[in-house]
């Protein structure tokens, strides 16, 4: 008996140290995500956002929230191709990070170009494709971004997959807002376009071929948040 008590001992404390490990991991990616956002805010503070502030701050938010996005999109391809399921767990801050730098991004256009005049901005995303467009993402990632808990989780149960997969059209939606917001053809824009695009491709043979196998896809348990089952 002293040894099976020593060995669940010696387990809870395993499995202590791997929820502490957890926990760090979870706030260092926090702060690596948040990161730009404080350089961008020092920038700001400091005068070193060049002649036209308002534009840098609106081309630094998107840029990242495009990233985040990418970020998010990238992690069932390198989980399938590389067997390391444990990238799961960041999923969901990923795209929270895309979430919050869209938010940001849209928050600099109405609050600092616009001096939150609501109906200019109405205007704008009715009347403005381009506007129409970067506004349909957003939403959608509000939409991901709100019922990402695992209470909506299982509130939404088998829908909840479904509403996740929307996460590929905002992409493409963002992709479009990007390439179109840009005054003349630029490569950034399309190297983030194509990168959205080949990791579109890559799911759709992962699921082509999960679908010939009849199984789930390997490493998977369970539904985990912020469209891991998108």
């Amino acid at each position: 008996m002293p040894a099976v008590a020593a060995a669940a001992r010696a387990g809870e404390r395993d499995r202590e140290v791997r929820k502490r490990w957890r926990r760090a991991s979870h706030l260092a990616l926090w702060a690596l995500s948040l990161t730009p956002a404080a350089v961008t805010l020092v920038d700001a503070f400091t005068g070193r956002l060049g002649v036209n502030p308002i534009e840098t701050l609106t081309d630094r938010t998107g840029w990242w929230a495009i990233f985040h996005l990418l970020l998010t999109l990238a992690v069932t391809p390198l989980r399938r191709i590389t067997g390391w399921h444990w990238l799961v767990r960041y999923r969901r801050q990923l795209g929270l990070g895309a979430f919050v730098y869209a938010s940001l991004h849209l928050g600099v256009y109405a609050f600092l170009d616009l001096g939150l005049d609501l109906s200019h901005l109405v205007e704008d995303v009715l009347e403005r494709p381009f506007m129409t467009i970067g506004f349909t993402a957003w939403l959608i990632l509000l939409a991901l971004a709100v019922t990402s808990t695992d209470g909506w989780i299982r509130r939404l149960g088998r829908r909840w997959a479904a509403l996740h997969r929307l996460v590929y059209p905002a992409a493409g939606l963002v992709s479009l807002h990007f390439v179109w917001g840009q005054k003349t053809l630029q490569a950034e824009p399309l190297v983030f376009t194509g990168a959205f695009a080949l990791l579109l491709g890559a799911r759709v043979v992962f699921a082509l071929r999960r679908r010939a196998r009849g199984g789930p896809e390997p490493g998977r348990r369970g539904t985990a948040p912020l469209s891991e089952r998108a």
